[in-house]
C-alpha cells in the first residue's frame, strides 16, 4: 500500500523519482505563524508526511536568505513585499504563490499592568507609555513594524510613538519584551497576543489604518514533492481549523 504522502504526490501530478517518506521538508516562515504552523507541521507528520524543519524569523530577512541561496522548500511571509523580494530574486515558483491567511494588529500590555483599555488618542498613549517603551518590529524591514508605522501615522500618533519605540527583528521578540515587562506596550498581531498569556490586548488598531495583513505562501525554486504536499495540506480543512483556533482569518474573507 502506498503511503499517505505518496498518494498526495500522485494526486498533485508531480513527476520525478519516488519520494522517501522521511525526506525532511524545510520551511521558512514569519515568526507570527509559529504557534499554529508548529501544530500543523506536527499533524502533517503524524499523518504520514515527512518531518518538517521550520525556521522562523522576520519575513524580509528570510526572503533575503532564500535569494542568497539558503535551502528551503516552502516560504510563508507576513506581507506581500517580502514575498515580492523573494520572487524578484528568483527564489520562488511564482505559480504556487497564494495568499492563505489574514491577521489583525493590536496593542498589548503586560498582563500585570493596571491598564485595561487604551483610547487611540495622543494623551492616552502618552499616559500609558509613561517612561516605558513601545515594542514592535523594525519599521523599515519587519512587516509588523511597517504595519504599525502606517497605522500610527494614519491615527496621528506617530510623532508620539516614534521616540518611544523599541524595535525588534521579528514580532515574537517584541511580544517577549512586553511579556517580561520590559516594554509598557507592544504592537503585535492578534494571533501573537493569543499565544502569550503574559500579555493582554488593550486596543485593536483599525483595519483601515494600515494595508491589509496578508500571508502569501509559496514553494521555493528548489522545493521537492514534500514541500508541495505540505503546501497542499495547509489549505486543507484540518489545517485551516488550526489557524482559525489561533485567531487567523483567511485571505479573501
Amino acid at each position: 500500500m502506498r503511503s499517505w504522502l505518496a498518494v498526495i504526490v500522485a494526486c498533485l501530478g508531480l513527476a520525478g523519482p519516488a519520494l522517501a517518506d522521511d525526506a525532511k521538508v524545510v520551511v521558512f516562515a514569519a515568526a507570527s505563524l509559529k504557534t499554529a504552523l508548529d501544530a500543523a507541521a506536527e499533524k502533517f507528520h503524524a499523518a504520514g508526511g515527512p518531518e518538517l524543519a521550520v525556521s522562523y524569523g522576520g519575513s524580509l530577512a528570510l526572503a533575503r536568505q532564500l535569494v542568497a541561496g539558503a535551502p528551503a522548500d516552502v516560504f510563508a511571509s507576513a506581507d506581500e513585499a517580502s514575498m515580492d523580494e523573494a520572487v524578484k530574486g528568483g527564489a520562488i515558483q511564482t505559480d504556487t504563490r497564494a495568499d492563505l491567511l489574514a491577521n489583525r494588529l493590536v496593542i498589548v500590555a503586560p498582563a500585570a499592568s493596571p491598564l485595561t483599555s487604551l483610547a487611540l488618542d495622543r494623551d492616552s498613549l502618552v499616559k500609558a507609555l509613561g517612561d516605558g517603551r513601545l515594542a514592535t518590529g523594525e519599521i523599515a524591514t519587519v512587516p509588523v513594524g511597517k504595519y504599525a508605522k502606517a497605522s500610527l501615522t494614519k491615527l496621528g500618533l506617530w510623532d508620539v510613538a516614534e521616540p518611544k519605540l523599541a524595535m525588534t527583528p521579528d514580532v515574537r521578540t517584541a511580544l517577549g519584551f512586553v511579556a517580561r515587562g520590559e516594554a509598557a506596550l507592544g504592537i503585535v498581531y492578534a494571533t501573537d497576543a493569543a499565544a502569550e498569556p503574559k500579555v493582554k490586548i488593550v486596543a485593536a488598531l483599525p483595519d483601515d489604518s494600515h494595508p491589509p495583513i496578508l500571508y502569501p505562501f509559496a514553494l521555493t525554486k528548489g522545493s521537492g514533492p514534500g514541500g508541495a504536499a505540505f503546501l497542499k495540506y495547509l489549505a486543507s480543512p484540518e489545517a485551516k481549523a488550526l489557524f482559525a483556533a489561533q485567531g487567523f482569518g483567511f485571505a479573501g474573507r
